[in-house]
């Protein structure tokens, strides 16, 4: 990745915006989305921007940049109209350690900002790493017209009873697969439609039913060619639901990156076409955790002794079919 993505604690921001034009009154805007912690740095600014200030009560200093500002900022955003004036920006701000921003000069930026969809608390951020912005634009507009509005409230739900969930359903792939049914659900619907208190009244009801302990089991995935846009619908989600994999060289490790994040990895030395490690897959199984072994053909898997005799639940999956 050219650029490293993360989320900013919004109440640590200490932002200044310099200049104060058109160009800064969106970069405020959507600093403020965050905070209001907010310095601008500009003689004169446009109506917007002034607007701004007075509406949020921004601090204001009523001069064009001038050194020795920065040393309690975190984050700078250089959006004036001059190119040397900028570049004095991102030399001050760079020893400093601030995150620097300078509007429409990516080589002189230490950060980029990227597409935002806004449903708060849940947040998603876009990037093509600067190559392809009308490719972004594409992306959100269909995102977003995936997405209710409402859809924060599922965050803020979800929230509001994890405590309990984790209290009540054990093991982390068996409370996935709670919360996976009960926001797809009626729970869920009820929630988006705003109606809280029986969203509320159904999840405790569901919480207190006795919850099984988690079942382990392997999936073997036949990835043939490797190519990711061939994974069917159900590798893909087995692969989400991961708490361990097993892979070998001869897999595109292009597929590592849909298997869920913390997920256990092991990479094998001996090509599954040569030996598959049942018995750490075995073992894993029986401790509850759902198992991946990706494979990179599509042979007939050899009987195995020691799986049949373990009563795992074993399943195939043959990618593309």
């Amino acid at each position: 990745m050219k650029y490293f993505p993360v989320f900013l604690d919004a109440k640590k921001i200490s932002a200044m915006v310099i200049g104060g034009g058109e160009v800064a009154t969106r970069k405020i805007e959507l600093l403020l989305k965050s905070t209001s912690n907010i310095t601008v740095m500009s003689k004169n600014v446009c109506t917007s921007v002034e607007r701004l200030i007075n509406i949020h009560q921004l601090t204001w200093l009523k001069h064009d940049y001038q050194t020795g500002h920065l040393t309690t900022i975190t984050l700078v955003i250089a959006a004036t109209d001059n190119m040397s004036v900028n570049k004095a920006i991102y030399q001050e701000a760079t020893p400093l350690k601030i995150l620097t921003n300078v509007v429409d000069q990516p080589d002189l930026c230490t950060y980029i900002t990227p597409a935002i969809i806004d449903r708060s608390p849940m947040i998603i951020a876009l990037s093509s790493s600067g190559c392809s912005p009308i490719l972004i634009r594409m992306l959100r507009e269909q995102i977003e017209r995936s997405l209710p509005q409402a859809y924060g409230k599922l965050a803020d739900f979800s929230y509001k009873f994890r405590d309990h969930v984790k209290a009540r359903v054990k093991g982390l792939r068996n409370r996935r697969s709670f919360w996976e049914s009960t926001l797809k659900g009626p729970i869920g619907q009820a929630v988006l439609n705003g109606n809280q208190q029986q969203a509320e009244q159904q999840l405790i009801a569901s919480i207190k039913q006795k919850i099984a302990l988690p079942c382990g089991e392997i999936i073997f995935i036949h990835t043939k060619e490797g190519n990711p846009d061939n994974l069917t619908l159900s590798a893909h989600r087995a692969m989400q639901f991961a708490d361990a994999v097993f892979y070998d060289d001869e897999v595109n490790i292009e597929l590592i990156e849909y298997i869920r994040r913390d997920a256990e990895k092991f990479p094998q030395d001996i090509n599954s076409s040569i030996l598959i490690n049942y018995q750490h897959a075995i073992e894993l199984a029986k401790q509850g955790k759902k198992v991946i072994y990706l494979l990179s053909d599509n042979e007939a898997l050899p009987q195995n002794e020691a799986l049949i005799q373990s009563g795992i639940i074993v399943k195939k999956i043959i990618s593309g079919e």
